[in-house]
């Protein structure tokens, strides 16, 4: 696909090197020439040097054969102008903005095509609000990540010593949880994919990734990772837009210590929360303050700040000081891939959360939902089988018929719209029917393209 995107900083960089991989012809507008010249040494996209609310950049990075552009420059204002030229001059197909206002909700008749043109809204702070949500609530996992409106969920966990799971098969573990409708997908040691067999036994710190019914959730952590005592007692450093939101949305069920180092932000965060929020003006890596305020009895730590150094010190300070578990949002990704699995429990990367939701918009056939994993070296996909047996790769056949890609494995099926559904585990033998919701894991996004071809539907397949 011919893609733009419009600015080059964090969010812009993360999504333009994800796209750059996939074979995408990429081309950055952005007003900083050197920022530029440093992403065209890195990857292999073009850059454009320029104002992108002005049709003659935007015709110059190509908008006139575009597929799509997403806008993601720093400015609200900047991306819905340039979603409207796109649109109205350059008649661009798929038009994405980054919005941080929660004015814009996408579906807005305001966004609509006689509106500004945004055909789908990004909020990367909302994002990130929403996975450390997940992960407070279920904390013993590394990822949590949704599929099919909820029913399904896929969670990684690092398999700890003394967990049912540790020196048993996958088969073994399956049986000890007859009840629980799960499937391990993929399971990862020393960082090298293993094959996920039934006879492949479980060693600790491997870290599992497992497809299961939202439902049993609960089940399958405590099996994989000895449950641990439920979160009560939250410290949060940065009172920044997703400090903010965390404790805003976090506030009527845990206990909250908000750490922020500028008193007028201070004076406005108290404005903004419940008075049960206890907001603390000082440094999130100062050790006497962390001591002060009992640091050590706290269920969990999150070091939230923009600045990705004072997030890891602090969340390390917080681990060696007895905080139960510590997150740190990590925006580069060469720190984040350092830290995860450290004295840092689970570093969390703004634009992974982001790029998943991108992808969707991408992905060819129809794809529901797209989650990056692995620090964008995997993916798991959730795509609606649609036709018939003469028009779909997919539909009347049965698992063993379809031809998946060498690692590839399918780990949920729904079935059914809303309190209706079923949650399936596929066998070899289960037959696929007209809109079911298949979830896929991909080991390697190489195999994107080929997974994508089975949710096409043609009228001239004939099997």
């Amino acid at each position: 696909m011919n893609i733009i995107i419009l600015g080059a900083g964090r969010v812009g960089e993360s999504v333009a090197e994800s796209l750059v991989s996939e074979q995408n012809d990429i081309t950055v507008i952005d007003q900083d020439p050197a920022r530029l010249r440093l992403l065209e040494e890195r990857l292999d996209l073009r850059g454009v040097v320029g104002n992108g609310i002005q049709p003659s950049v935007l015709r110059e990075a190509g908008a006139k054969d575009a597929d799509m552009i997403i806008a993601c420059a720093a400015a609200d204002e900047s991306n819905l102008v340039v979603c409207k030229i796109a649109h109205d001059v350059f008649n661009v197909p798929t038009t994405i903005a980054r919005l941080r206002s929660p004015e814009f909700n996408e579906g807005d008749e305001l966004l609509g095509k006689s509106g500004f043109a945004v055909d789908h809204v990004i909020c990367p702070e909302e994002s990130v609000t929403r996975y450390i949500e997940q992960l407070i609530e279920y904390p013993e996992a590394l990822q949590v990540l949704e599929f099919a409106e909820g029913r399904v969920s896929l969670i990684a966990v690092r398999a700890a010593a003394d967990s049912l799971l540790v020196n048993h098969t996958i088969a073994e573990f399956r049986d000890r949880l007859p009840h629980a409708e799960m499937r391990v997908v993929a399971l990862y040691r020393q960082d090298a994919l293993v094959d996920a067999l039934p006879e492949t036994r479980i060693l600790p710190g491997d870290e599992v990734f497992v497809l299961a019914d939202t439902q049993t959730i609960p089940i399958v952590l405590a099996a994989m990772h000895k449950t641990d005592q439920p979160v009560r007692r939250l410290m949060v450093a940065g009172g920044g837009k997703v400090g903010l939101r965390l404790a805003r949305n976090v506030a009527d069920r845990y206990e909250v210590k908000l750490i922020e180092r500028d008193k007028k932000r201070c004076e406005y965060l108290a404005s903004q929360l419940p008075s049960s929020t206890l907001i603390l003006n000082g440094d999130g890596a100062d050790e006497d303050l962390l001591h002060e305020e009992n640091v050590g009895e706290m269920d969990l730590f999150l070091a939230l700040t923009s600045d990705d150094e004072d997030n890891i010190m602090s969340a390390m300070l917080a681990k060696r000081m007895g905080a139960r578990r510590v997150m740190a949002l990590i925006n580069r990704r060469a720190y984040a891939d350092m830290m995860q699995g450290s004295t840092i429990d689970i570093a969390i990367s703004p634009s992974q959360t982001v790029i998943g939701e991108l992808l969707a918009h991408l992905r060819r056939g129809d794809v529901a939902a797209v989650h990056s994993l692995r620090r964008g070296a995997a993916e798991a996909l959730e795509g609606i089988a649609r036709g018939d047996i003469k028009t779909s790769k997919l539909v009347g056949r049965r698992v063993e018929e379809i031809k998946l890609p060498k690692g590839v494995s399918m780990g949920a099926i729904v079935r059914g719209e809303g309190k209706n559904s079923e949650v399936l585990m596929p066998h070899h033998d289960t037959l696929i029917e007209a809109d079911d919701h298949i979830i896929l894991f991909i080991p390697n996004k190489r195999d994107v393209r080929a997974v994508e071809k089975l949710f096409q539907v043609s009228a001239t397949f004939f099997g």
